[in-house]
């Protein structure tokens, strides 16, 4: 499974807190945020770890690059206007089979993530499996709209119907790299632009709930997902 890590938001809301530390490196019960996604991926089938970092985080560039791995770690040093554009970047490391991305402040448990994998591994039939919770703590939720099996039906800025939100985990295909190149050719940006064509290109995406995911956006967050991770 190859994996990439979008780190290349600028963290600001973070920083007029009082964070002074980028956001990849924040620190969650001791362990970097970027450190942490890393390890979980080489517990989970990594072959491949392709980051995004901005320009400005030089911070970052000094941690990434003193990082040893022992599967391909690849890095890509960019700022970019969105994730959508992020993903773009990395995209040539993710042409030969699955692959897992993720933006760097997204925070799950590990039993759950592992299981959400091996799924996805297994999963023979559809072109993606993104990681879906019915927890809802975001400031701008994208609502998920699935059918009986599953299978996701559209991205939605607001529903008052739909259960799930995005979970901010993506499992694709190669398939979908196609989509995403047509998205930058038409102008489009954002990552929720991104999926919504995903259904529009009737690509068959599987949601898969996860009981929480949290994002670290703000000072408080930290102790929050501090306290998730633990409990």
């Amino acid at each position: 499974m190859n994996y990439a890590i979008i780190a290349a938001g600028e963290g600001s809301r973070l920083a007029q807190e009082g964070v002074t530390l980028p956001k990849p490196l924040v620190k969650l019960n001791g362990t970097e945020m970027i450190r942490r996604l890393i390890d979980i991926f080489l517990k989970n089938d990594a072959t491949s770890i392709s980051i995004i970092v901005n320009e400005e985080m030089v911070q970052v560039q000094d941690y990434i690059s003193n990082l040893k791995l022992d599967v391909p770690f690849n890095v890509v040093v960019k700022s970019t206007p969105s994730s959508m554009h992020s993903f773009f970047e990395l995209r040539n490391f993710l042409r030969d089979g699955k692959f897992c991305l993720t933006t760097v402040d997204t925070i799950f448990k590990e039993e759950e993530f592992s299981r959400y994998i091996q799924s996805f591994i297994n999963d023979s039939e559809s072109d993606g499996m993104m990681a879906v919770t019915d927890f809802i703590d975001d400031e701008k939720p994208l609502y998920v709209d699935v059918d009986e099996t599953m299978t996701i039906t559209g991205f939605l800025d607001q529903s008052e119907n739909s259960k799930y939100i995005s979970g901010g985990i993506y499992g694709l295909t190669p398939k979908a790299i196609d989509t995403l190149e047509s998205c930058l050719e038409s102008g489009q940006s954002r990552m929720r632009n991104f999926q919504r064509q995903l259904v529009a290109d009737k690509l068959q995406l599987k949601a898969y709930p996860f009981a929480k995911i949290v994002d670290v956006d703000h000072a408080e967050d930290i102790k929050k997902a501090e306290y998730f991770i633990n409990n």
